[in-house]
């Protein structure tokens, strides 16, 4: 009886707000450090390194998708062996390195090395973060039940307010460090940056006993590959529910110990050939032995396959939209930085610092989401989340394409002024137009980031299956990985193919570039992937699920 009792108190003081809010000051702090470094990198690359304009924004885009696609290595980790608490505190350790390694390779290495330095500190950080991104916003998630509406509210505004608390630390990064690194010295804009990764650790160590702690299940990918295998080995069969009888569900006891989920997947009818592997054929029947799990899978299992294969197109149809934001880290900062940015007679405005106008319109404009427009909007659609996450994502997608083509009229005007002023041969002259041009492009990356990467993050959570929330975490964060390494080649294919014609688009010298038609170029790939993603939307399939001990089917509508 006293055990019970104790279990009971324990589920109470665990989890929920209580735990979420340390870990979001982590990640609020882990952040503040990792925009703090990325936002002025072009900077300090170009003007301390050497490095032209065009080789620097492939240096940062190699960076950023190698950060971005190391978490899938770290998700499977977390999933299949060490668990998502265990994971998150020893990436943290990793990534901590990699920042006390930044201030030593501007300091006590030979200038010879200090490049090679320099990059070794960068992808230290890179195997660090491919630890802490998948995990630590499954873990912070993971606080939250689900079981009822007003849970899966309670979870959406987690989402919501994860994300300001991300925005918040890149904000404060943008617009402190910016100037410590430009105006004091790079080693104590660095210094900074490692000292707030120590306290974001130390913050976490702290939490340890308020937090709910998920236990790994094995490889969830034995799983996926199981079902595979044995569809493809009754690959002959009728999936025509009548033709041998019976399926196969999840009804033995070792079954149901093997799932860790608090709800069965009902059946679906997309992916048919999947189903294969839950017909029990006559070599199913004469088996003297217990279930070959690579020949016969339960319904549910079959489920968690075809969840994952429907995020496929919604994934590859968001590339051009992760391409789209590194832009803000190069071009955006180089554009900004030959126009007018002077404030009075003295104080000029750091090109990176630009930036926080980004923050500043998610920090407004997040409450105002989740206080005013899903609460009105549910009256009407009667959906937990007002809209739902693929309509989010595609009012983003939509903002992300026009913002394109803003961009590429201010560069165009930016041009025309170069020219009528006769500074095309003088790059380091300011041009006088007022920076002020820039901000509409930035409050609409902010506002498309409202709607795309908190729905990203949503979607690419809640639809897949509860074993495999970490790598799906790492699916939506590989997106911006691939997008990085797409923008690099959009870059090469844009300065070859223009070189080719006699006049290379992405100079050094801006002023003689045509960005202008590379935001154009950008704008149109972003369109076609739009139309894509709209076509996918709309054919998509929620997860429905049921309860283990009845039938009851709950899950959301079809776009």
């Amino acid at each position: 009886m006293a055990d019970s009792t104790s279990l009971i108190v324990n589920k109470q003081t665990k989890g929920g707000w209580n735990a979420a809010v340390f870990i979001m000051v982590v990640e609020m702090t882990e952040r503040f450090a990792f925009y703090g470094l990325a936002s002025n990198l072009m900077t300090f690359l170009t003007n301390e390194l050497g490095q032209s304009t065009a080789t620097a924004a492939k240096h940062i885009n190699t960076w950023l998708g190698v950060s971005y696609l190391f978490p899938i290595l770290g998700a499977f980790l977390a999933d299949s062996i060490l668990g998502r608490f265990k994971t998150v505190l020893l990436s943290s350790f990793v990534y901590l390195l990699g920042m006390v390694m930044l201030p030593l390779s501007v300091t006590v290495v030979a200038p010879r090395l200090r490049e090679k330095a320099f990059f070794m500190a960068l992808y230290v950080m890179a195997v660090g973060e491919g630890g802490h991104k998948p995990c630590v916003m499954t873990f912070a998630a993971d606080q939250f039940g689900e079981a009822s509406a007003e849970e899966k509210a309670t979870k959406t505004s987690f989402f919501n307010y994860w994300y300001l608390s991300i925005v918040l630390g890149s904000s404060i990064a943008v617009l402190a460090l910016i100037f410590i690194q430009e105006r004091v010295s790079w080693l104590a804009g660095f210094s900074v940056i490692a000292g707030s990764v120590g306290i974001a650790v130390l913050i976490f160590l702290i939490g340890i006993p308020r937090y709910q702690k998920q236990v790994p299940v094995g490889s969830p990918l034995t799983r996926v590959a199981q079902v595979i295998v044995a569809a493809s080995k009754k690959w002959r069969l009728s999936t025509t529910r009548h033709h041998y009888g019976i399926c196969y569900e999840e009804g033995t006891e070792e079954d149901k110990s093997e799932s860790t989920n608090a709800h069965l997947l009902a059946r679906t009818n997309q992916f048919r050939f999947l189903d294969k592997a839950t017909i029990i054929d006559e070599v199913d029947n004469t088996s003297n032995k217990s279930r070959n799990p690579w020949r016969l899978c339960p319904v549910n299992q079959v489920e968690e396959v075809k969840l994952i294969l429907r995020l496929v197109p919604i994934w590859i149809s968001l590339i051009m939209f992760s391409a789209t934001l590194t832009q803000l880290n190069t071009f955006f900062l180089k554009q900004g930085s030959m126009m007018n940015r002077t404030i009075g007679d003295h104080f000029t405005i750091p090109p990176a610092a630009f930036q926080s106008i980004v923050g500043v319109t998610i920090l407004i404009f997040i409450p105002l989401y989740d206080r005013v427009f899903v609460p009105n909007v549910r009256k009407i659609t009667n959906h937990h989340s007002g809209i739902t996450s693929l309509q989010r994502i595609g009012v983003g997608l939509f903002i992300a394409t026009f913002n394109m083509m803003l961009c590429g009229f201010v560069e165009a005007k930016r041009l025309r002024i170069a020219r009528d002023h006769g500074l095309i041969d003088s790059p380091k002259q300011v041009v006088p137009m007022s920076s002020l041009w820039l901000l509409p492009q930035y409050i609409l990356v902010g506002i498309g980031d409202v709607f795309t990467i908190v729905g990203m993050q949503e979607l690419f959570y809640d639809q897949m299956p509860e074993t495999m929330r970490s790598i799906g975490a790492a699916i939506f964060m590989s997106v911006v990985g691939v997008g990085s390494f797409v923008s690099t080649g959009i870059i090469s294919a844009v300065q070859t193919i223009s070189k080719s014609h006699g006049e290379e688009w992405l100079v050094n010298n801006l002023n003689r570039a045509h960005l202008d038609y590379f935001y154009w170029v950008i704008a149109s790939l972003n369109a076609v992937s739009l139309c894509f993603y709209l076509f996918m939307a709309n054919r998509f399939v929620y997860k429905k699920v049921q309860d283990k001990d009845d039938d009851d089917v709950e899950g959301e509508r079809e776009e």
